[in-house]
């Protein structure tokens, strides 16, 4: 089992994300039609698909990747999404500024930089029904697994992803365009939280084939 995450790795987790939001496409476009402006899949879709265009050449360094796709994707998807992701990939990059491969620790400081990023932009907080319902438990779950190495706290942070995802379904949503329905947003799963958790399964999927 491999302890150090390389930049490759990143790379092959973007791809992942790229291709499961593809295959989740018309799903979230549908939660998205429920509670939002339905096109959240064909927006994160179209974005994902830009910033995959651009890693060819692999960039040199995983500071360099997350550049690259948080500028990609702030400028390429419409709607919150862009902002939100982008602000996540952009924050992400300076924790891994160094040239070599990332351990579990490093990992996962990217991942809480690139959070509280998401939180600075949209000033959400978990029950607000939104990606963070997802993200900040995955980051609580990745802290604790953390000792086992990248590919544990990664299949940890997406279970806890999941979970958090699923619980948003009873919540009414108190930001973005979801907020506007009040009580009639309930019953109803985020789909920034689902698209959320699809990027921490990409990334427990290519760490456990990185074993």
């Amino acid at each position: 089992m491999s302890d150090a995450v390389s930049t490759d790795d990143l790379v092959a987790w973007i791809r992942a994300f790229r291709d499961a939001v593809h295959a989740h496409k018309d799903e979230l476009t549908q939660l998205d039609s429920e509670i939002g402006d339905a096109d959240h899949g064909s927006n994160m879709a179209r974005g994902l698909d830009a910033v995959v265009a651009k890693l060819d050449p692999v960039p040199a360094t995983a500071s360099d990747l997350f550049k690259t796709v948080g500028m990609t994707l702030v400028s390429s998807v419409g709607g919150a999404s862009g902002p939100l992701y982008g602000t996540l990939f952009l924050r992400m990059g300076p924790p891994l500024a160094g040239d070599g491969e990332a351990d579990a620790a490093a990992l996962g400081a990217a991942l809480r930089a690139g959070v509280e990023g998401v939180v600075a932009r949209g000033k959400a907080e978990l029950g607000d029904k939104t990606m963070i319902d997802a993200l900040s438990p995955a980051l609580d779950a990745w802290d604790a697994a953390v000792a086992d190495g990248p590919a544990a706290a990664a299949r940890a942070a997406a279970d806890a992803a999941a979970r958090g995802r699923d619980a948003t379904e009873p919540l009414v949503a108190r930001k973005g365009r979801a907020s506007y329905l009040g009580e009639r947003s309930a019953g109803h799963i985020d789909p920034g939280a689902t698209s959320a958790t699809l990027l921490l399964e990409a990334l427990r999927d290519t760490l456990a084939g990185a074993e």
